[in-house]
């Protein structure tokens, strides 16, 4: 969607997102980060409309509250639209990865990096959380499919391949997995402690 906005006599145009699809993992990192921050509704617009154009923070800040209260509507609508499902299967750069297949099963190390993206600022790690929750698809079996074991070094080359990934793929996953993170951090003390007390026995 083009904006065109004049200022000092000079007409300029700039691009907004038509689609969810539109927006990258980075781009929706900065929308959450806008979100939790305590800077005000006025400044929190102005970073969502920025993550979201490439109109500059000191045009956005020149625009009336009634354009701006025109296009937080449209950006609040585009994201009501987006696809809200599960996407166990996803795509980035022509590579095919697949989300955890069974969350219970995750690893204490996959966990571990995990609790540490969250404890330090979601909003900065979620291309991080995501490397951890999608990997490469080693076997496909009708609908079941296995994932690559987990491993660092190639954590970090995803790291950087998803950022630019449409969060659309991804945002339904982060929510399901925020829902069973919760649930996690209820009983993982309780389990971690029968398992020592297993141990020391």
């Amino acid at each position: 969607m083009k904006v065109n906005i004049t200022k000092d006599g000079q007409e300029n145009s700039y691009n907004i997102i038509d689609s969810w699809e539109d927006v990258t993992l980075e781009s929706w990192a900065q929308l959450v980060a806008a979100a939790k921050g305590q800077k005000g509704k006025a400044q929190e617009a102005i970073e969502q409309v920025k993550a979201l154009s490439d109109m500059p923070a000191n045009i956005i800040r020149e625009l009336s509250l009634d354009d701006i209260s025109k296009l937080m509507k449209k950006l609040a609508d585009i994201q009501s639209r987006a696809n809200s499902k599960l996407q166990n299967k996803i795509t980035v750069n022509g590579k095919e990865y697949g989300f955890h297949p069974n969350l219970e099963e995750i690893t204490l190390g996959e966990y571990a990096d995990l609790e540490h993206c969250i404890k330090d600022g979601m909003e900065n790690n979620l291309h991080k959380i995501m490397a951890i929750l999608y990997r490469p698809i080693t076997v496909t079996k009708g609908n079941y499919y296995m994932i690559e074991a987990y491993d660092l070094e190639s954590k970090k080359i995803r790291e950087q391949e998803f950022k630019t990934m449409p969060a659309e793929q991804v945002q339904s996953g982060l929510v399901f997995f925020w829902t069973f993170v919760k649930e996690l951090l209820k009983i993982l003390p309780l389990f971690l402690t029968e398992k020592l007390k297993q141990a020391t026995t």
